[in-house]
C-alpha cells in the first residue's frame, strides 16, 4: 500500500508486545507450532520477568512479556470470550469484545492463495481454527467466497493464552466502486444507545 501519512513517515510495524502466562509454552507455540523463529531473549532487572521477541517477517517482530506479578486474564475483558468465527458469529455476536484499552486480536498478514492450506496445516497441528471469513462490503459484511466485493479473507485462532489471531489475505485495494468507505462518523460514549438500539433490532429478525 502506499504512504498517505503527511505527518511521520511510517515504516510499519516495528513490534507488538503481549504478556502470556508461560513463556516456555508460549515459545513452543509461537517458535514450535507457528515457525516463528526467537530473534532476541531478556530476563528483565530487579525480577521484573521476561520479555521475548518472535519473527514475524518483512522485518517485523511478535514480541511478549512475562511478569513475575501478572494478573490472571478475564475473558470478555482482557481478551474475546470467543473466536470470529461465521459459524458461530450469529450465536453470539458479543463473543469477540474486549475491553477498552485490551488487543482484541492480531493479524498476520498472508498470500491470499495459502488461506486454504494454513487453515488445514493449523489444523492439522491440533489448533481450533474458525471457518474461512471472506470480510466484504455487503450489509451483512460477509460472503460465503471470494467476489469483487471481498477486501480481504480471515481466520482466527487462538494461542495458549486465549490471544486471538488471524491470517488475514488482502484480495483488492479499497476501492469507493467496490462499495469501501471512509466518511463514517466516529462513535463517542454518546452513541451506545443508538448502538444497542440497533444491536437489539438486528437480535429480533
Amino acid at each position: 500500500m502506499e504512504q498517505t501519512n503527511t505527518e511521520f513517515e511510517l515504516r510499519g510495524l516495528n513490534h507488538c508486545a503481549l504478556v502470556c502466562k508461560d513463556m516456555q509454552r508460549t515459545v513452543d507455540f509461537y517458535s514450535g507450532v507457528l515457525g516463528m523463529k526467537l530473534l532476541k531473549t531478556i530476563d528483565l532487572p530487579g525480577g521484573l520477568g521476561q520479555h521475548f521477541f518472535f519473527d514475524a517477517g518483512g522485518g517485523q517482530a511478535f514480541a511478549f512479556f512475562w511478569f513475575t506479578e501478572a494478573q490472571e486474564r478475564q475473558p470478555g475483558i482482557s481478551n474475546p470470550r470467543e473466536l470470529i468465527d461465521p459459524a458461530e458469529f450469529h450465536r453470539d455476536p458479543t463473543g469477540f469484545i474486549s475491553s477498552h484499552g485490551s488487543m482484541n486480536h492480531f493479524a498476520f498478514d498472508i498470500a491470499p492463495e495459502k488461506i486454504e492450506e494454513y487453515r488445514k496445516k493449523l489444523m492439522d497441528k491440533g489448533i481450533k481454527v474458525s471457518e474461512v471469513m471472506h470480510h466484504d462490503t455487503s450489509p451483512g459484511q460477509a460472503a460465503p467466497e471470494v467476489t469483487d466485493k471481498v477486501w480481504v479473507s480471515s481466520i482466527y485462532f487462538l494461542d495458549p493464552d486465549g490471544v486471538m489471531l488471524e491470517f488475514a489475505a488482502w484480495q483488492r485495494p479499497f476501492s469507493a466502486e467496490q462499495g469501501d468507505r471512509w466518511d463514517h462518523q466516529p462513535a463517542t460514549p454518546m452513541d451506545v444507545p443508538r448502538y444497542r438500539k440497533a444491536a437489539e433490532e438486528a437480535a429480533a429478525e
